[in-house]
């Protein structure tokens, strides 16, 4: 009898008991190790190093402007779902991919997606690549979800400049620490210098942000059902870029049993990637052709 089960029994607990607690541990030392049915894999970014550069489409020519399209969520990160089984990263990559192909139907710029497939990809990542590749304007694309199915409608987020200093703080904090900003090399200026380098830059590039937002509202006022409060201002990751005018377009809401048929219409994404085509042509044009610092 084991070691425990005799100790029990001499302190005068009851031999029916001693002996179910016998039986009990015997099935428990005899049970086989459980074995999940199945088990599920995928891998991390590596903490070191940068990941690779997505291929550029478009005309031949560097000295055309460079949108980078984020599809967003992906891989092991779905994002939001809708009421039958829709996937925010299905519909994103959707998106991002009728808005690339708009753009080059049109000829003027070259496009690059952040993912071409069911891809993880961290947050800072995603603009991280538009930096690199030296992009012109960064499009993230979103499908919003709400507790309520109601909440209907596309809308669209700037980089907020209000309720949120620690944001802004953290924010200042790494961009000081850069080799440059918006093109002013910061190495060798006080930290009261670049304080102001940083601030100017994220003023300039929220403003050119703005005036984008505003143009896809004009432009798809026709083709696309916007919320009744869609101009908006958000503390997104994606949008904190200093030296880049960068967006995030909730397309709709995949909670809204009629926003997820229209996201999963491929007439209806290529109408929406025509307003927004029309919207980025329009604001690099008159970028291009604003005086400089403008």
């Amino acid at each position: 009898m084991n070691r425990h089960v005799l100790i029990a029994a001499g302190l005068g607990v009851p031999l029916a008991v001693v002996a179910a607690a016998a039986i009990l541990m015997a099935i428990a030392m005899a049970a086989p190790p459980y074995v999940p049915d199945y088990v599920v894999r995928f891998a991390l970014p590596g903490s070191t190093g940068e990941i690779g550069l997505p291929k550029v489409d478009g005309p031949p020519d560097a000295s055309r402007p460079l949108v980078v399209i984020d599809a967003g969520h992906g891989g092991h990160d779905p994002g939001a779902s809708g009421q039958k089984g829709e996937r925010e990263k299905t519909v994103t990559l959707a998106l991002a991919k009728a808005l690339r192909e708009a753009l080059l139907a049109d000829g003027r710029v070259r496009v690059a997606l952040t993912r071409d497939g069911d891809r993880f990809l961290a947050l800072e990542e995603r603009s991280g690549i538009a930096r690199r590749l030296g992009a012109d304007l960064f499009v993230s694309v979103h499908a919003d979800a709400a507790e309520s199915p109601e909440a209907t409608g596309a809308t669209i987020y700037t980089l907020s400049d209000k309720g949120s200093d620690a944001v802004a703080d953290r924010v200042a904090k790494r961009e000081n620490q850069a080799d440059t900003v918006n093109g002013v090399p910061l190495g060798g200026q006080s930290d009261a210098v670049s304080a102001i380098l940083v601030n100017l830059s994220q003023r300039e590039m929220r403003e050119r942000s703005k005036r984008f937002a505003g143009l896809v509202l004009r432009e798809g006022a026709k083709s696309v059902r916007f919320h009744t409060d869609p101009d908006r201002e958000a503390a997104f990751v994606v949008l904190k870029s200093l030296d880049l005018p960068s967006v995030l377009i909730e397309a709709g809401y995949i909670s809204s049993p009629d926003d997820a048929r229209a996201l999963a219409s491929p007439v209806w994404r290529r109408n929406f990637s025509r307003a927004v085509a029309s919207a980025i042509e329009i604001y690099l044009a008159q970028t291009a052709a604003a005086p400089a610092g403008l």
